[in-house]
């Protein structure tokens, strides 16, 4: 029996902007919010910042990440903060406990307070402050549209994307910064770039390679413990890079196969969009080795808090087949 249903699109893009696979509305604007975090990096990179800094692959897949929190990704932000002369006062991003429970538990024994570092995107955050100082902008408003950093990341989304983004279509996300919507062909299109370099000046190319192979190498970074994005990209490796956002939005880039893919839940629902993205990954890789690796993503079960199967999600004909 089928208790619940959730409804969205999916599209698959090359780089030259044609669609491989699409299925619901595609051409309907959606704020991509975290899904993006990889194309928010490149200002870091392209800036010279990351080896100002010395950034290596765990900073520079923090600075990608949707992060739990956990005591090594505080390190790692903190780190950063550091290199660039700055401490926890500079962010901009707001506090919320560490979203993996046993982090929080233990911040919380030991009488601690969640902070600044805690939220999911202080790494991103992180980014965005040392490429200002690499910059030789000011700090203090790194976050608002109108600072150097912000314009940087729009023309490189632009850039990908190949959409203008007009003021009517910025909108604040939960960590303060601008987001802007996009239809999910163009997201789409702009993950198939990000993942081959196609169309992209040659310094956009080689950061955008930096990040994906720091995002390879550091999957535990760019999200942790247990999490989805966390666990695909080591069962894949390099073959695919996967991040997942606010509001049942998720992209990934397929490298090898110059593709690139985004989905939307409508209803939002982060189980559906993780399921959505995993079957099109599936669909597109097309081999029975890669089936079974993933088919655990595809088909999640849900257990019980006796940890009793007994349920589980699956997608829907139109994308798997």
């Amino acid at each position: 029996m089928v208790e619940s249903r959730h409804s969205g699109a999916v599209a698959v893009a090359d780089g030259s902007a044609d669609l491989v696979f699409a299925a619901g509305d595609v051409e309907r604007p959606v704020y991509p919010r975290s899904a993006i975090k990889a194309m928010q990096a490149l200002p870091l990179v392209e800036s010279g910042a990351a080896d100002r800094f010395g950034l290596g692959a765990e900073e520079l897949a923090l600075a990608c990440a949707s992060h739990n929190a956990e005591p090594g990704h505080v390190a790692t932000a903190t780190n950063m903060l550091t290199r660039a002369g700055l401490d926890l006062a500079a962010l901009k991003c707001g506090a919320h406990w560490p979203i993996h429970q046993p982090s929080g538990q233990a911040l919380a024994r030991s009488g601690g307070q969640a902070s600044a570092l805690h939220n999911n995107c202080s790494g991103k955050h992180c980014g965005f402050l040392c490429a200002a100082c690499a910059m030789g902008a000011e700090t203090s408003n790194y976050a608002e549209a109108s600072h150097p950093v912000q314009r940087e990341v729009k023309a490189a989304i632009e850039s990908l994307t190949g959409e203008a983004l007009s003021q009517d279509v910025c909108a604040v996300d939960g960590c303060s910064v601008p987001t802007w919507a996009l239809p999910l062909g163009a997201l789409a299109r702009g993950f198939a770039r990000f993942g081959t370099g196609e169309g992209l000046p040659s310094g956009r190319a080689r950061a955008a390679a930096r990040l994906r192979a720091a995002c390879a190498q550091q999957p535990w970074h760019v999200a942790g413990t247990g999490r989805f994005c966390t666990e695909l990209m080591r069962t894949c490796g390099e073959r695919t890079f996967v991040k997942t956002g606010a509001e049942g939005v998720a992209c990934a880039a397929l490298p090898t196969l110059g593709l690139g893919i985004a989905v939307k839940c409508d209803d939002g629902a982060g189980r559906a969009a993780e399921v959505m993205l995993a079957a099109a990954i599936v669909r597109c890789l097309n081999s029975d080795a890669d089936s079974a690796a993933l088919a655990r993503y595809v088909r999640p079960t849900t257990r019980n808090w006796n940890g009793i199967e007994v349920g589980s999600l699956r997608p829907t004909a139109a994308i798997e087949s």
